[in-house]
């Protein structure tokens, strides 16, 4: 018996000296913030039924990591992008009205309608919504380039409801990435993150303006880096993304994705979804990426971008026992040299397997595109790659699509306001021309001044055939260097109905 009871009062002991260390322990952790609660269940702690459950031991619960900080901290920082663009009519000419036919001018709803579709014609309807990112406190904002393509007016409305009229600054079409520009200062700028630094699984925000919600934020993880997609845009290349699991639906293009430390580490762009909106994978333009284009932007007019100078696929299985490549099973695999470009006068040959650029691995399409999007002609990388599985190194001096080293210029041919598409050997047979170049993105400019629209088909300017961009900026140039006092472009062309249309566009404002 006295056993017994010496065998209790020992356990009674020390069960009181274990709870006391336990909570001297979490007294020493809520101090340093690693537990902010704890709880103890017990068998007389109900279940949600009323009943009874087994004990468990302590588990603690962490609820001081949220992410209210880098929500305040952002929101501030992310705007609202409205564009406008005067709707095109589905109709020419004016109203037949048979009370006017009959009885004159002033009877009747013609003028009226006439008057309405004038005033319609001349006033830019909203036409979409997208978000953008504050980048320095006196008024640049970075977002998507198709969020304000072919706008003729933009309107940025901050966080606190101030609303500003915006000017483009500069575009690329390729990354999808814009620069934008409203009349403020000290304004909340985010700060820039390394998107290099991110890694898979961790924490991330998304802050924009899904279907015109203002300020709204989402949260996921990183789910994959440098994805590469093909986005079937008039520049064709693949792209490489930021993969996330924050939602992202219409609005949030051009918004911001940040870390937990409230830094930008990409602009969200695009979503992949069977039905429009979000369905868990959301897709972002890295940081750096943006920071380069952003830079050439405002320092050279448009983005400068680097050359490798081949052709290349991702090494696969197939291609690796064709060629009986065994030192690596993933790569770039070069499948052309192109003549006189950066990749020959490094010695690379087809066959070879690139697994290194610039210190970086690329083992397929995205990680590749990644690293390029951050050089520029006349950079210098090292290129690390297999040669009949045997290691090589060599350094690459990136050349432009020119074919040197020399920064582009941005050409005033852009006041012209549109882009070019050239056509296919396929596009002009079907046409039954052997020359051409399609007009597209037309916005504020010459040739929408002058009534040209998307998919006007250019075949000759001023009598001379056009088949490509540079045959158009090539006569420009020789227009403004002519001793003309008449600076004019006489365009000759077709839409695809057929109808053959002919076009004086007024270079006279160009001159300096």
């Amino acid at each position: 018996m006295k056993k017994n009871l010496k065998l209790a009062a020992m356990l009674v002991v020390a069960s009181i000296l274990g709870s006391a260390a336990t909570m001297m322990a979490t007294s020493e952790l809520q101090k340093k913030g690693v537990i902010t609660d704890t709880y103890v269940l017990t068998k007389e702690s109900p279940a949600n039924d009323g009943s009874f459950v087994p004990t468990a031991s302590s588990r603690p619960v962490d609820f001081s990591r949220d992410f209210t900080d880098v929500a305040e901290n952002t929101i501030n920082c992310v705007v609202s992008i409205k564009s406008y663009a005067t709707p095109q009519q589905m109709y020419q000419g004016d109203f037949f009205d048979p009370f006017e036919f009959f009885f004159g001018p002033g009877y009747g709803n013609g003028q009226r309608q006439r008057q309405q579709q004038k005033q319609q014609k001349s006033e830019p309807q909203p036409r979409g919504m997208g978000s953008g990112v504050i980048i320095s406190s006196d008024g640049y904002i970075v977002t998507n380039n198709h969020v304000i393509e072919g706008a003729e007016k933009l309107e940025v409305t901050l966080n606190d409801n101030r609303t500003f009229n915006a000017t483009v600054v500069g575009t690329d079409e390729k990354t999808d990435i814009a620069l934008i520009k409203i009349n403020a200062k000290d304004l909340h700028a985010i700060n820039i993150g390394n998107s290099d630094a991110v890694k898979v699984g961790q924490w991330c925000v998304a802050v924009g303006n899904p279907f015109g919600f203002n300020s709204t934020v989402t949260v996921g993880i990183i789910s994959a880096k440098a994805r590469g997609m093909n986005t079937n845009d008039n520049g064709g290349g693949i792209k490489a993304f930021i993969q996330h699991d924050a939602a992202v639906n219409p609005g949030n293009s051009g918004g911001a994705l940040v870390n937990t430390a409230g830094e930008l580490i990409g602009i969200n762009t695009m979503i992949y979804s069977q039905t429009g909106n979000y369905s868990g994978c959301s897709f972002a333009v890295p940081s750096n990426t943006v920071k380069k284009v952003i830079t050439d932007i405002k320092q050279y007019g448009t983005v400068q971008r680097a050359v490798l100078g081949i052709q290349y696929s991702e090494l696969t299985a197939e291609r690796a026992k064709e060629d009986n490549i065994t030192a690596t099973n993933e790569g770039i695999y070069v499948a052309k040299v192109t003549d006189r470009g950066a990749a020959m006068e490094a010695g690379l040959q087809e066959g070879d397997v690139i697994i290194k650029l610039n210190g970086a691995r690329v083992k397929d399409s995205g990680e590749l595109q990644e690293e390029m999007n951050k050089l520029r002609p006349g950079d210098k990388a090292e290129v690390e790659y297999y040669r009949d599985n045997k290691l090589r190194r060599t350094t690459v001096t990136f050349k432009n699509d020119q074919g040197n080293t020399k920064m582009t210029k941005q050409s005033d041919v852009l006041s012209l306001g549109c882009a070019f598409t050239e056509l296919s050997k396929e596009d002009k047979k079907d046409l039954a021309i052997s020359k051409g170049l399609k007009v597209v993105g037309v916005k504020a400019g010459k040739f929408k001044n002058a009534g040209i629209r998307d998919g006007f088909i250019i075949t000759d300017i001023n009598n001379i055939p056009v088949d490509s961009r540079d045959d158009v900026e090539n006569i420009y140039n020789q227009i403004m260097r002519s001793s003309d006092s008449d600076k004019v472009m006489f365009i000759t062309g077709f839409y695809p109905t057929g109808k053959k249309v002919y076009y004086a566009v007024d270079l006279s404002d160009d001159e300096q």
